[in-house]
């Protein structure tokens, strides 16, 4: 049995969630700096900037700022990775910034 892609599964958790979804956003910042994300999804008013990271390794810390600063540089709060497994530090910056961290099991859960 081959393991669905974490992308496909990101795709489907949010479309079941209402959301509509644009995929390989690349969005200019008020820097002039052009940043690439996986994911645009949107509900309604609610707009969300969507990282996926389909690591055998576990995401640290680096990648949540990085992908944190990019969204706050394109004009978004409160983006969204999705991986296998955070670090702790990616955890607990995440918890202080306002970054939603989603992993595998999470989501196959919530899709039950």
């Amino acid at each position: 049995m081959s393991r669905v892609s974490l992308i496909d599964l990101t795709i489907k958790f949010f479309r079941r969630n209402g959301y509509k979804i644009e995929k390989n956003a690349v969005l200019e910042g008020f820097s002039g700096l052009p940043h690439s994300f996986d994911l645009v999804i949107r509900k309604g008013e609610k707009r969300h900037l969507v990282w996926v990271r389909d690591w055998k390794r576990t995401v640290g810390v680096n990648m949540v700022i990085n992908m944190d600063k990019a969204s706050e540089d394109v004009g978004f709060t409160n983006p969204i990775m999705v991986s296998e497994k955070f670090s702790g530090h990616a955890k607990a910056y995440a918890n202080r910034r306002g970054v939603t961290l989603l992993t595998r099991r999470q989501i196959l859960r919530r899709l039950g």
